[in-house]
């Protein structure tokens, strides 16, 4: 057996369909298969897994005495799942959270989650608290944190978990770290650090950690879910979860970072996107059945947003994927005042008119156009005899989801017009061949599945941002940056041999005492055997 080539999985749980994919160990596709995205998402989730497995049992042959169960050779399992978001959406299954912040007197004008929708700080705030502590930007102490204070305020709350933002935390995260201990030693409660999720920006990274605070619980629904359906299957793959930057974490990173999962759907997408054409810069439309999707690849990775995040209408300041998403899919409902945003989503299989269904869709008026997917034979016949008022109506959707298109790809591209376009998902047929403000439009093999092949293909990452001197000792500081990001890289599940660094931002910061530099640096690596 340990001669065979090793197999693994990649998962994408997305709005309308579960996709599921196995590679070998050279990245070639074995099997693959779509199904419908449930309620509970999870059980989604297992129907894809049972329909990939099913094929790759088909095609390894099940009973070969000298290949071996293929199950047996399932080596990695990669899952990149809505759970998160769908929490953070919804108000449904968070924790409740002690917020606290180390930062008085200074900050004490803005509280804590000011800002928040009165139903999700109603359903997430166990109680917050400002009390003395913080660094200044340059790293040094302003004052001690007050650990009375501290045990009052967590003596009268009834939390499951507690976040800690400390005043420039990303230059110093030592008292988040000493508020961590006491946490864990005197209420073994689980704590979420600022300095470990958000950049600069007080409020922003106070709201993350925050959130990833909430999720806790919900990262040990998801990661509980994953271990049972591998066990029930007797796969003894390694889980593995994608994050928003478009690599993935191990369980235990996941148990501790959960709110680094929101994104990882688009994120997927991009690195599916890439490894499937050849091309690492590119503007990248995934089309689902509800949405459409638009990133940038920068060197094969997706282009990170620049401006703070909305989740759930909270302001954050993690990294996420710059992506830009509008109200069209091939589940979008087509009539004639115009099309959408509603989608009939997965029921699109029974209610769109080349289904047999009753339902004008988006998909309907591409097909109508010409424009069919390779699987898409005989479903031009079904439109059968439309009347003319139908005909019509599909043909205005097509030109005015164009528009819609167009004008998305020129928001995307920032003035530059070379950029090929990858069409990737199970609605890229609906895009036309030529799109104006991108190059050539790649329509790449496996493409309705890229966002499940841009999760078995990730690799593990770390990333630090923070402040160092920008005296003599700032190259001193920058390796130990470096060497940081690395640690967190394998602790993600990187293998150690194998980390680089793949991306290292200074931007020097005025009108400080002393001169000081923000640095951004992020290290990646294959996954550890």
């Amino acid at each position: 057996m340990a001669d065979l080539p090793e197999f693994r999985i990649g998962i994408d749980v997305g709005g309308t369909n579960t996709d599921a994919v196995v590679l070998d160990a050279e990245g070639r596709m074995i099997a693959k298969a779509k199904r419908p995205t449930t309620p509970e998402v999870t059980e989604g989730l297992r129907a894809a897994l049972d329909a990939v497995l099913t094929e790759l049992g088909r095609g390894q042959g099940e009973a070969s005495d000298s290949t071996g169960h293929a199950h047996d050779r399932i080596t990695r399992v990669m899952l990149g799942t809505t759970h998160a978001t769908n929490a953070i959406l919804e108000r449904r299954n968070l924790g409740r959270v002690a917020v606290l912040r180390l930062g008085a007197p200074a900050t004490t004008s803005v509280p804590p989650l000011s800002g928040w929708p009165g139903d999700l700080r109603k359903a997430v705030s166990a109680g917050e608290a400002v009390v003395p502590g913080g660094h200044y930007v340059d790293g040094r102490e302003i004052r001690p944190p007050d650990l009375g204070a501290i045990r009052r305020f967590l003596d009268g709350v009834e939390a499951e978990a507690v976040a800690v933002t400390s005043v420039f935390s990303p230059a110093s995260g030592e008292h988040e770290r000493l508020v961590e201990e006491l946490v864990r030693t005197e209420y073994g409660l689980p704590v979420s650090l600022s300095h470990e999720i958000g950049s600069l920006g007080l409020l922003e990274r106070e709201n993350a950690t925050v959130l990833n605070a909430a999720l806790y619980g919900v990262a040990a629904h998801v990661t509980g879910a994953l271990v049972a359906a591998l066990a029930e299957r007797g796969l003894r793959a390694r889980p593995y979860l994608a994050q928003n930057d478009g690599t993935l974490m191990t369980l235990e990173h996941a148990a501790r970072l959960p709110v680094s999962t929101i994104g990882s759907g688009p994120a997927n997408s991009l690195r599916g996107a890439a490894y499937l054409s050849r091309v690492t810069d590119a503007i990248v439309v995934d089309v689902g059945g509800t949405s459409t999707d638009l990133g940038v690849l920068a060197g094969g990775f997706p282009r990170e947003s620049a401006a703070a995040v909305e989740i759930g209408g909270v302001l954050t300041n993690f990294r996420m994927p710059d992506i830009l998403a509008i109200a069209l899919g091939g589940g979008t409902v087509v009539r004639d005042h115009g099309i959408g945003p509603d989608s009939v989503g997965y029921r699109i299989v029974r209610e769109a008119l080349v289904f047999g269904g009753s339902t004008p869709t988006i998909t309907d008026a591409a097909v109508a156009a010409g424009r069919t997917p390779p699987d898409g034979e005989g479903w031009r016949a079904r439109l059968g005899d439309m009347s003319e008022g139908i005909a019509d109506m599909l043909e205005r959707a097509v030109a005015v989801a164009d528009e819609m298109v167009i004008d998305a790809v020129d928001r995307m591209a920032l003035g530059r017009s070379d950029r090929p376009l990858v069409a990737v998902g199970g609605g890229a047929f609906v895009l036309p061949e030529r799109i104006p403000g991108a190059g050539r439009v790649i329509r790449p093999e496996h493409a309705e599945v890229a966002n499940a092949v841009g999760a078995a293909i990730a690799l593990a990452s770390g990333r630090v941002d923070t402040i160092l001197p920008a005296g003599d000792s700032r190259s001193e500081a920058i390796e130990r940056a470096k060497e940081e990001a690395a640690a967190r890289a394998v602790a993600a599940g990187a293998d150690p041999s194998g980390v680089e660094i793949v991306d290292l931002l200074e931007v020097p910061l005025s009108y400080l005492s002393e001169p000081a530099v923000r640095v951004h640096v992020k290290a990646a690596g294959p996954l550890a055997r």
